[in-house]
Order: C-alpha cells, then sequence, then structure tokens
C-alpha cells in the first residue's frame, strides 16, 4: 500500500501543476510543446525502466549517461559510414548490452559493489570517447538520418508507440512473469532467494544487460533528431534517471519498485523546467525544485520503512 501511495502522491502534485498551467500558461499544452517536451525526456524515460530493475535488485548504475553517449557516437559514425539505420540502431543496442553485461558481470560474479563498477566504466567511456573524438561532433550524416526519414510527426508518433510498448512489456513482465519475480525476490532477501534456488548472479548480469540495450535504443532513436551528434550527449543523464526512479517511490536498497511509479517520477521531473518557463520563472531554479522534490521522496520512504518496521516488531511482540 506504500507504494501506491506515494504513486498517488506524485500523481496528484503532477495534476496540480497541470492545473496551474491551464490557467496561466494553457500555451503550455499546445502540440509543438507537448511533442517537444516527449522527445526531450524519452530517453530519461526508456533508461528508467531497466534503471528501475537495476534498484529492485539492490544495485544502481551510474555509467548510463557515458554508455549513452558512446552509443550515440558509434550510431552516427556507422550511418555516415553507409550502414542501414536499422543495423545502426542494432548495433547501438548490441554496445549498450556489452557494456551492461560488463558491468553486471564485476557486480554480479565478482562481487565487486555496483558503485564502484560504474563509476569506473562511466569515468572509463567518457574519457575515452573524449580522446577518440577530440570533442569534435559527429556531422556529414546521410540525408534519411535525421527523423529516421520520416519526418517528425511521423517519427514522434513512432517513438511513442515504442515507448508505450517497452512499458507495458516491463510492467507486465514484473507483474506476471517468473523471471520479473525472481528480480524482486534477489533485491528483497539476496540470501533466501538464493536457498529456493534463484541465481542471483544471473539476475543482476540480466538487469544490466537489459539496461544496456534498452540505453541504446534510446541513444539511437535521440541521435537521429539532430543532424549532427555531439560527443559530449548524456551529462548527467544517469542523475536524471535514478532521481526518477526514486521520486516514483523505489527503495534504494532494492526489493520495492513499481513502473508506474517510475512513469510519473519521470513526468514530473521532467516537466519541471519547461513549467517554470512558461510561467515566467528563472530556470534557474529548475535544479533546486527538483532537488527538494528527491529529497523529500527520499526522506517519505525512510519514514515509510521505520513505520513498517515499527508495525512489525509492535506484530510480532504481541504474539
Amino acid at each position: 500500500m506504500r507504494g501506491y501511495a506515494r504513486e498517488a502522491s506524485v500523481a496528484l502534485a503532477i495534476v496540480l501543476m497541470m492545473a496551474v498551467l491551464a490557467l496561466i500558461a494553457p500555451g503550455y499544452f499546445s502540440r509543438e510543446n507537448l511533442a517537444d517536451l516527449f522527445l526531450a525526456n524519452m530517453p530519461v524515460m526508456v533508461i528508467a525502466l531497466g534503471m528501475t530493475l537495476i534498484i529492485l535488485t539492490g544495485q544502481i548504475d551510474i555509467s548510463v549517461g557515458s554508455v549513452f553517449a558512446v552509443c550515440s557516437v558509434v550510431a552516427g559514425v556507422s550511418a555516415r559510414n553507409g550502414m542501414p539505420l536499422v543495423l545502426c540502431g542494432l548495433m547501438a543496442c548490441l554496445l549498450g548490452t556489452a557494456c551492461g553485461a560488463l558491468n553486471g558481470a564485476l557486480v554480479g560474479y565478482l562481487r565487486v559493489p555496483s558503485i564502484v563498477v560504474t563509476l569506473a566504466t562511466m569515468v572509463a567511456l567518457r574519457d575515452g570517447l573524449r580522446w577518440q573524438t577530440q570533442g569534435a561532433w559527429v556531422g556529414n550524416l546521410p540525408v534519411n538520418f535525421q527523423w529516421l526519414g520520416l519526418g517528425q510527426p511521423i517519427y514522434t508518433g513512432l517513438v511513442v508507440g515504442i515507448v508505450v510498448a517497452l512499458v507495458a512489456l516491463v510492467a507486465w513482465g514484473l507483474r506476471y512473469l517468473r523471471a520479473g519475480r525472481m528480480v524482486f525476490a534477489t533485491g528483497s532477501n539476496e540470501q533466501a532467494a538464493r536457498i529456493v534456488g534463484i541465481d542471483t548472479r544471473r539476475i543482476v548480469l540480466a538487469v544490466f544487460a537489459l539496461t544496456g540495450a534498452l540505453t541504446g535504443g534510446a541513444a539511437m532513436l535521440n541521435s537521429v533528431r539532430f543532424n549532427q551528434i555531439p560527443s559530449n550527449l548524456g551529462l548527467g543523464l544517469e542523475m536524471k534517471v535514478i532521481a526518477a526512479v526514486a521520486v516514483g517511490g523505489a527503495t534504494i536498497t532494492g526489493g520495492a519498485a513499481t513502473v508506474a511509479g517510475t512513469v510519473l517520477g519521470v513526468i514530473l521531473l521532467g516537466s519541471i523546467g519547461t513549467a517554470l518557463t512558461f510561467l515566467g520563472v528563472s530556470a534557474t531554479w529548475e535544479k533546486a525544485i527538483q532537488g527538494g522534490i528527491i529529497l523529500g521522496a527520499i526522506a517519505l520512504n525512510l519514514l515509510g520503512e521505520r513505520r513498517e518496521k515499527h508495525a512489525a516488531t509492535i506484530e510480532a511482540l504481541a504474539r
């Protein structure tokens, strides 16, 4: 019930913000602005689905921003060299999967703390990309690269369909598949999960690899918005993703999170900057407001955990 209460509180905050915008700045709801807002937050939404699984297992991945940048540049260079766009997207996904699998293997099988592993890969990938590109953007892209050659309206509709399908698939998998239950079990009590026969190492490897694949796919879908690809893409992306999952009600120590909460967290945090602009408030307040929301979400989460432990203790004593 606590998880649903958190989702309800985030949904209420979104509704209140939208009500204020509807009264003061109805232009916020124009088709063009909503399309731009969706495309700008699409990478966060897609990667946050994978991060939800990682956090459910009690791990963290702060390398997704660097993986996103590397996959974006590789997709752009491949397209410039004449590779079909479908293969460019596949290559980005495979590269992201490889990066995620490396993180997952080190965390799951060698038992290296995930914060240490992903910090190392974040720095190595970012600095390696900077050395390889010398900070140059990827240009001279083929004509059909931008918007996948479909035009912005059709491309936007296609991406909306892809994101909705991914959200539905991850939510369904967590709820109905045995693999989803094993993810929850790994984060709730890893030792107990092993006793009942769950290979928690394989679960950790799988969620990291899946998050890498989602990061690569998001990188490809984001890259085609431009006719040049910056080599410094994804700076701070990992913090946006983790913050959205936390605001959505995930327990950072693992075992509790919902896809619906993650989606609401992305919507709330992703809407603030544009909302401030339409309300005539300086955009410099965006980070401060987001930070306040994140701190409030974590505080509520801790209070909820303490109440549950207190209630469990009282119930145990009563027996």
